[in-house]
This record gives structure tokens, C-alpha cells and sequence, in this order.
């Protein structure tokens, strides 16, 4: 069992090798720290699934040596796990205020309230714990209070960027200045654990308030509705598009969960202060097109999302020819396909579209590789180890870092046990990192027997078979034969015939032993469906005696 000595590891468990699903472990002296706790959703590699959630079983057997979760920022992927799995690693949860305020709610929505100890933590006040010391320092980021994790040990310091990028202009919230992070190089870094997801941008990601000017003048020119759709977590967007509706003289109405959830939390934190009153659906309706701004959820092309259903009719807010729906958010890998059929089904409409391709309307919130090499400059680490990015990011970053005077980086995957002092970067063992789905109320492997299962009946359809056998083991009757999702289509009462008569001569050659017997009758059937479609579908059989 890895168990830190007198020395400083690392170990994801999420995040390394992937975007999303961020988990890290910081190991010293029989202790254990985790940094986020994140999940990712599904693609279509999991039929039935909208969640997957990280593996902890290596540090839940180990949860009496862990001291606590820090939290960098509120993002899905940083903090979407712990209502799931927190209860289970049983130590306090630390983070801002406002990112605590978005935990507490979701622990709330799983019934749990103050079944997990929920921590406030100040900016800028280092909090000891075990071994370690922990500070949040502010950055920039698409979220308020994201902060990185500056995490002290006996054996050298740790920059836990989390997700950031550098902004001179940030509408809400102040990041550290470029001095106080030279002080912080000043002191020494012994390692950086680096946001890899724009590496292979070679411009900076640019300021939140450079968007402004673009929005005001789209929506200021249109004549009709508007409808923005954003990252609901981008408080930053949410106070400028207040302010592009006090300036164009239109009212507010917001459809979205999320997005009510994020406004009122924010309110709550001392942020989007002065964003407008809004109103709702029914009073939106009401209001004369040009005077109406509508912030709706959706942007990724979320099928039960408020902007899909507004698209297909389907919701009380309603578009119609000559609106303009502005995307004033980034398409994210994987999301092509479902954006693709919001904005088909808008284009339908002859509703007009504006995206971030076509107008300043959105920037990342990810550093470019200038941002990356001007904190290099400031932190001057030892050490760089690539986080926050598939590999082919992580492998990129490590590469520009030693491009850019880092005298070591290291490529790392989830489940390496890293040495980061003494005499490191090394890769040391490596532990169990998979993944669980969120399957119902249940959570399951990500590649057991339910999920197989459900690939191949999603892949090859099913068919069963009933057949009444009598005490000398002959068939009573027609054997039953259901089939769903094999491609017979209008052969289907042929493909069923012969299933049967396949089914019927397994049934009079066949064993004695029903175990044997069931075996024979499905591989019949399942190469007669072979031999029809091509398909090797689940088969089940039952012998019912009579």
C-alpha cells in the first residue's frame, strides 16, 4: 500500500489524460490532501448515463490519513463529485465563500445539509493542516473566487494553478497581482501543477471586459427579442450582460436553473449587486420584442436545457423570425453534434445567429501559451507536472515548459504515484484511477457487467426466447421468440421462424443438464441472428417446465 514517507508526492485520480473529472492527491508524512472533486459527463460510451464520477476506493481506504478536500473553484468539474462522494471520505470540505455556497446547495439537493462538514476559508490566510500549509491566492478565471493552492510542506512548496488565466481588466473579483506572485517565486516553488487546456493556443485568452463592446452593439442593433446563452458559473458574463441591458433600455429574463442558482448565490457573496430586477416568462411575453434580453441556459446544445426547448417551441418563452440568439460561449469538444441541432433548429426558425467565431462575444477563461510562459517567469518552479488536459495537452506543456527555462516536467497519467521531493520528478508506483457512472440513483462501475450490458444491447439488440419443456424433455408448444433492436425490419416474422426451429433443434439434440441446455438454445439463436444480420445480439433464454 503507497503510503507517504518523509517526502512529497502526487497522485490524480482524475484530470490527468482528460478534461474534467479533476482529482489530486498530495501525500507527505503518512498524510494525505486532496485538491477538487470533480466529475464529467457521459458521452455516448455510456448509454443511459449523464454522470461519471471518479474512483476514490485507493484514498477511501486510506480516509483515515486524509486531512481534508481543498476546493481551487465552483466549476462542475472541480466540486460536481462531492455530493456523491464525500459522505464517504468523511473529512471537511474547504473553499471561499462563494464556491461554498454552490456546495452547500448541491448537498442540500442529495438531502444531505450538514452531513459534510463544510469549511470557509479566507484569501490570502494560510490554513496548516498536518504537514502541509495551504493558501488560496486569487486568479482570473470564468468563475468568481477561483484560486489556486499554494500548498507548503517540509520538503517545498506547491502551485496548484487550478483553472486560471491572467486578466488586467476582470469584472468581478481582483486576482493576485504580477508582485505578489514574484514574491511567491521569490520564496521558491519547488513544483507547479499547470492547467494544460489551451497549450496550443499561441495568443492570450483576453480579458472578460473586452467582450462588452461586441454584445452592447448586437444587441443595440437588433429590433427584435434577444436571446444570450452563456456558461450559467460566468458571473463575470452575467454582470455584463446586466449592464448591456440597462444600456439598450431592455428588460431581464432568466431561464435556467442554474442560472438562478448562480445569480442569487453570487448576490449572496457580495457579487452582481446591481444586476437588473428580472421578470418572468409569462411578463417576458408581455413586453414589447425590442425592449426584451433573455439569458437562457443551453449553449453546449443540453437537450433539456431552457434554449433547446425554447428552439423546438417547446418552452413558455417563445422566438420567432427576425430574434437574434447570441452564443456568447465556446463550443467544448464533444458538443458539436447537439449545438448543431439547437442551431439548425433555430436556423429553421429564420431566427437570427452570432457566435464567438463571428464577434468578440466570449473569451476562455484557460490561459494561452503566453499567459503560461509569463507565470513561469514569476513562480520560477523547479518543477512543472501538466494537469487539467488530455495527454496530448499535458505532453505539449511539458515540452513548452522546458522550452521556457523549467529545468524539469514530468507527463504523468491518473494513477501515477509521483515523487516530487526528494530527487523528483519520478513516477514511483501506480495506483487504481478508473471511472464510476451515476446510473439512476445508483453508482456502478464504468466498465462493469450493468454497463457492459448495456453496450452490447445498445449495439446489438436483444432477443429472448421462452420455450415449454416437458418432464421428458420435449418441447410443449411453439418456443416464444421476442426480439428488440436486431435490423429485420420487415423480415421479422421469417427471422422469428427460424429463430424457433434453431431454438427447437438445440432443444431435442441438447443436454439434459438445463445449464447446458439454455447454452445450446442461445448460441443457436444468436448464430441464426448472425447469419441474418450480421449482429451478435444478447440472447436470453428461459425453459419453462411443464
Amino acid at each position: 500500500m503507497t503510503t507517504p514517507g518523509d517526502e512529497l508526492l502526487f497522485l490524480a485520480l482524475g484530470g490527468s489524460g482528460e478534461i474534467g473529472m479533476n482529482v489530486n492527491l498530495y501525500g507527505c508524512q503518512g498524510k494525505w490532501l486532496m485538491a477538487d472533486l470533480g466529475l464529467s459527463f457521459a458521452d455516448p460510451a455510456y448509454p443511459g448515463i449523464d454522470i461519471v464520477l471518479p474512483d476514490l476506493s485507493f484514498i477511501e481506504k486510506r480516509r483515515k490519513n486524509l486531512l481534508g478536500v481543498m476546493i481551487t473553484h465552483g466549476h462542475e468539474d472541480h466540486i460536481g463529485a462531492i455530493p456523491y462522494l464525500a459522505l464517504e471520505l468523511g473529512v471537511p470540505i474547504y473553499a471561499t465563500v462563494f464556491t461554498a455556497g454552490l456546495i452547500r446547495e448541491k448537498l442540500e439537493e442529495e438531502g444531505l445539509g450538514n452531513r459534510v462538514p463544510l469549511k470557509i476559508v479566507k484569501i490570502g490566510e494560510p490554513l496548516k493542516i498536518g504537514p502541509f500549509s495551504v493558501e488560496w491566492v486569487p486568479m482570473s478565471h470564468s468563475i468568481p473566487e477561483m484560486n489556486a493552492l499554494l500548498i507548503g510542506s517540509p520538503y517545498g512548496s506547491v502551485f496548484h494553478t487550478g483553472d486560471w488565466k491572467l486578466d488586467e481588466n476582470p469584472v468581478i473579483g481582483q486576482p493576485a497581482s504580477a508582485e505578489q506572485l514574484k514574491a511567491i517565486g521569490k520564496k521558491g516553488v519547488l513544483a507547479l501543477m499547470g492547467d494544460s487546456t489551451n497549450i496550443f493556443n499561441n495568443e492570450a485568452s483576453g480579458s472578460e471586459s473586452s467582450v462588452r463592446a461586441d454584445l452592447e452593439k448586437f444587441v443595440a442593433a437588433a429590433d427584435k427579442r434577444v436571446l444570450i446563452t452563456t456558461f450559467a458559473s460566468n458571473a463575470a458574463r452575467l454582470q455584463t450582460l446586466g449592464e448591456v441591458a440597462v444600456a439598450t433600455n431592455r428588460q431581464v429574463c432568466v431561464a435556467g436553473r442554474s442560472l438562478d442558482r448562480i445569480i442569487k448565490i453570487a448576490k449572496a457573496a457580495g457579487y452582481l449587486l446591481d444586476f437588473p430586477p428580472t421578470i418572468d416568462f409569462d411578463a417576458a411575453m408581455r413586453v414589447a420584442p425590442k425592449d426584451l434580453m433573455i439569458i437562457a441556459t443551453g449553449g453546449q446544445g443540453e437537450a433539456r436545457a431552457a434554449l433547446a426547448r425554447i428552439a423546438h417551441d417547446s418552452h413558455k418563452l417563445k422566438l420567432s423570425e427576425g430574434d437574434t440568439v447570441l452564443f456568447s460561449s465556446k463550443q467544448i469538444p464533444g458538443n458539436e453534434e447537439q449545438i448543431g441541432i439547437v442551431q439548425n433548429a433555430l436556423a429553421g426558425r429564420n431566427i437570427r445567429m452570432v457566435t464567438e467565431r463571428q464577434a468578440n462575444i466570449h473569451v476562455s477563461g484557460h490561459p494561452g501559451r503566453p499567459e503560461i510562459e509569463t507565470l513561469y517567469g514569476w513562480l520560477k518552479p523547479e518543477i512543472v507536472v501538466p494537469v487539467h488536459g488530455e495527454r496530448r495537452h499535458l505532453a505539449e506543456h511539458a515540452r513548452f515548459a522546458v522550452a521556457n527555462g523549467v529545468p524539469r516536467a514530468i507527463v504523468q497519467s491518473n494513477g501515477d504515484v509521483i515523487r516530487l521531493a526528494p530527487d523528483g520528478p519520478k513516477v514511483i508506483g501506480h495506483e487504481r484511477a478508473g471511472r464510476l457512472v451515476l446510473d439512476g440513483d445508483v453508482i456502478l462501475s464504468a466498465n462493469g457487467p450493468t454497463i457492459n450490458d448495456r453496450r452490447k444491447l445498445a449495439a446489438n439488440g436483444v432477443v429472448t426466447v421462452a420455450i415449454a419443456v416437458d418432464k421428458a424433455g420435449h418441447a410443449r408448444g411453439r418456443p416464444q421468440i421476442g426480439i428488440q433492436g436486431l435490423p429485420v425490419e420487415e423480415d421479422r416474422e421469417d427471422f422469428i421462424e427460424e429463430a424457433a426451429e434453431a431454438a427447437l433443434d438445440a432443444l431435442e439434440g441438447g443436454s439434459k443438464d438445463q445449464k447446458k441446455l439454455q447454452e445450446a438454445i442461445r448460441l443457436a439463436v444468436r448464430r441464426k441472428a448472425s447469419d441474418w444480420t450480421g449482429k451478435k445480439p444478447v440472447v436470453d433464454v428461459m425453459l419453462i417446465r411443464v
